[in-house]
């Protein structure tokens, strides 16, 4: 046993690794969360179990940053619209989550364990706060957006902040409140200003983190693609905002939270930036984390004798016990379920590394010289509920989403989009435009059912094409890299063919496809025509949804899209298709939309959200007439999105307006951001069918266009 504790940095990282690795093998065995297992084999290996490695900085600096981390993530994974909607929600169950068990411990420390009113306010204030141990938990079930996981992650901050502050505001008054310091003149001043101050500094890292975090992130995401740049600049802010909190007077993980929410709307859920950030956390720092708060818990001190041991378990039961009342009176009152009811109690049961911070303050407040506050007793008891309070936070979240995700089967809602035949064809020709169109398809796909993306290259079949079908496999190598890092199968197709529009034709029949994703024609040195060699011929041959983007700068960053609709929009059979692939943009984007158009066609619009989508920020602007559209330009952003819906000739919502549709954009929306949408205009493919009345050939324009422009001349 000379051999132990590890102090070589080699071998602790190995040994922490291992545990990272068996860990989940072993609990899943069980049928135990893995994070237990992990908060277990911290204890086992600490000090005060087999001291097979000694808690150095590694675990002081990987610990900080998991907690960093978890709070971080439960910023960046919430619902901001949901917070919106139910604010006075979320504060009536921050208020009781923390005040009530702030005073059942209060109480219980004075009467039964006998502390002083200083200890008792100190405990409850450490009771008061939770840490989101189980929260990624929530990310294995996919529930980061429920509305009770998303109530318990906002009242936990709430409750955390409101700890901070008074512990904070009695760190400042103990000198004055303490008899055995004098309580001089220089500290009752001190105790007056505190709290202006504090007020103070607070609003000024609150409105600095609003106003100089987004424009930073605007900034840096619009400039700079790079995967490993993005991801160090968010760690960055993270870090930065971390430190601030601390400078003002509050612990670091109030400052992650709130920089996770700051950045909450310019890294998508579905980006590939997010599966990085989440990927790093809950394989390492997490980890690391999780095992750090084992190493402190000595299991040793229960065999001390009975007072010990009851001190722990009314801890343990008290601070439980108040959790608990807060969640499931709240649940109550807002007539919740009972899953929620035990989510929201799972979640904020925990107690970890926060509480250790805590009791560390009050372990440098001194009552008699050479004695302090925090006895060795409460050390223990704070200590030895850490772990109970883990287990049975981490069980409860467990069990209360299996409960949620059986009730969601039990009772599905009505959604179009589980019904849907989804199929996408991204179209790519060139490298600068290829990745713009991937995002864009990763933001529209159906999550739910999680299929593949067909990425398509075509190759003009000439003297030239074995040059460019190399070319189109090196695109298609840098576009499954992308899909992969964002999670999503990617299925890479190079084809040749004498004429590029039969050739995505065919291959969108041979996939089976739904609808086709492509870039606009921006390339005017090979043609001036707008909608270049090809689009024209290929939404007149195709009658399936066809999506053309041009963007000028990185969707993550765009804050708000307008959508015009032509009348009669909703009598079509893609009506409910093309809605249906915006609201998830929006969703993803967490930014707001708005809707142009006639009053009918915005009634059916406000159904379909309010039915499918009630998170979208949705605003409905009158559009009487389609002559009204190069208005529009004038409120055109350049971080906004305009799209607009179009239609093929001889359909419902077909105008002769839209004939000018290639001149009003290229005149009024030159630079901006832009999206048309060609919707599904029959239930069936028809491009193969011949008749005298339809015609097999369009020009993009007619003679008497020409004609027009010549006399205008």
């Amino acid at each position: 046993m000379h051999y132990f504790p590890i102090t070589n940095p080699t071998l602790i990282f190995f040994v922490v690794l291992l545990i990272i690795l068996f860990a989940p093998i072993i609990m899943s065995k069980l049928r135990i969360p893995h994070i237990i297992g992990m908060v277990l084999a911290g204890v086992v290996i600490g000090q005060y179990g087999l001291n097979v490695l000694e808690r150095d900085n590694s675990f002081e600096l990987f610990g900080r940053v998991g907690l960093y981390y978890i709070m971080f993530l439960a910023g960046l994974e919430m619902d901001m619209e949901g917070v919106k909607r139910n604010k006075g929600r979320f504060m009536v169950f921050g208020l009781l989550t923390c005040l009530v068990p702030l005073g059942l411990t209060y109480i219980v420390a004075i009467t039964l364990l006998h502390y002083s009113p200083a200890a008792s306010l100190l405990l409850g204030c450490i009771m008061a706060s939770n840490t989101l141990v189980a929260y990624p938990i929530i990310g294995r079930y996919g529930l980061q957006r429920h509305s009770s996981v998303a109530l318990s992650v906002g009242s936990s901050m709430i409750s955390l902040f409101l700890a901070l502050v008074m512990l904070a505001a009695f760190s400042a008054a103990y000198p004055v409140l303490n008899e055995s310091t004098g309580g001089d003149t220089a500290n009752e001043a001190a105790l007056w200003l505190f709290f202006p101050v504090f007020m103070l500094k607070l609003s000024a890292f609150i409105a600095g983190s609003v106003i100089v975090i987004p424009r930073l992130a605007r900034y840096f995401l619009r400039r700079y693609s790079d995967a490993v740049m993005q991801y160090i600049f968010v760690m960055a802010v993270m870090f930065l905002s971390a430190a601030c909190s601390e400078l003002i007077g509050l612990e670091g993980i109030f400052g992650a939270f709130f920089s996770g929410l700051v950045l909450n709307r310019y890294i998508p859920r579905v980006s590939p930036l997010m599966v990085r950030i989440e990927f790093i956390g809950n394989a390492l720092f997490i980890p690391y984390f999780l095992i750090g708060v084992g190493m402190l818990i000595n299991v040793r001190t229960l065999s001390q004798g009975p007072h010990v041991l009851w001190i722990v378990l009314l801890i343990a039961f008290v601070g439980t016990f108040g959790k608990a009342v807060a969640a499931y009176v709240s649940s109550l009152l807002f007539r919740l379920s009972k899953a929620d009811g035990n989510m929201m109690f799972g979640l904020t049961s925990a107690h970890a590394a926060g509480a250790i911070a805590m009791l560390m303050v009050g372990m440098g407040l001194e009552v008699t010289p050479g004695t302090y506050l925090v006895s060795d007793d409460m050390l223990n008891g704070v200590v030895m509920m850490i772990l109970v309070t883990c287990i049975i936070s981490t069980l409860m979240t467990e069990h209360a989403a299996q409960q949620i995700i059986v009730q969601e089967k039990l009772h599905p809602k009505h959604d179009t989009a589980t019904n849907d035949d989804e199929k996408i064809l991204l179209c790519v020709k060139y490298p600068d435009i290829a990745p713009q169109l991937l995002s864009l398809a990763l933001m529209v796909r159906n999550q739910k059912l999680n299929r593949e993306i067909v990425a398509l290259n075509v190759v003009y079949d000439d003297k030239e094409s074995a040059k460019n079908r190399e070319q189109g496999m090196r695109l298609m190598e840098q576009l499954q890299q992308r899909a992969s890092a964002a999670d999503v199968r990617l299925q890479p197709h190079v084809r040749l063919s004498s004429n590029i529009a039969n050739g995505i034709k065919h291959a969108f029949r041979e996939s089976a496809g739904s609808e086709i994703i492509m870039g606009m024609h921006v390339h005017t040195e090979v043609t001036q025509k707008f909608w270049g060699e090809f689009i024209q011929s290929l939404y007149n041959g195709l009658n399936r949804q066809i999506l053309l983007i041009r963007l000028v700068q990185p969707l993550s960053t765009l804050r708000r899209i307008h959508v015009a609709v032509p009348s009669r929009a909703e009598f079509e059979p893609g009506f409910h298709r093309w809605l249906e692939r915006i609201s998830r943009m929006a969703e993803n984007l967490d930014c707001r939309i708005q809707f142009h158009g006639r009053q009918e066609s915005l009634n059916f619009i406000a159904d379909f959200l309010n039915e499918n989508h009630q998170s979208v920020r949705a605003e409905y602007t009158i559009m009487n007439h389609w002559n009204e559209l190069p208005q529009l330009a004038a409120n055109i952003g350049k971080d906004n999105l305009f799209v607009v819906v179009t239609a093929r000739k001889g359909t419902i919502s077909y105008k002769t307006a839209l004939e000018r549709l290639p001149d009003e954009l290229q005149k009024y929306y030159s630079g901006k951001n832009l999206l048309i949408i060609f919707p599904d205009q029959y239930g069936i493919q028809k491009e193969d069918t011949m008749s005298f009345t339809e015609a097999q050939h369009h020009e993009e324009s007619s003679i008497y266009d020409a004609l027009l422009r010549w006399l205008h001349k």
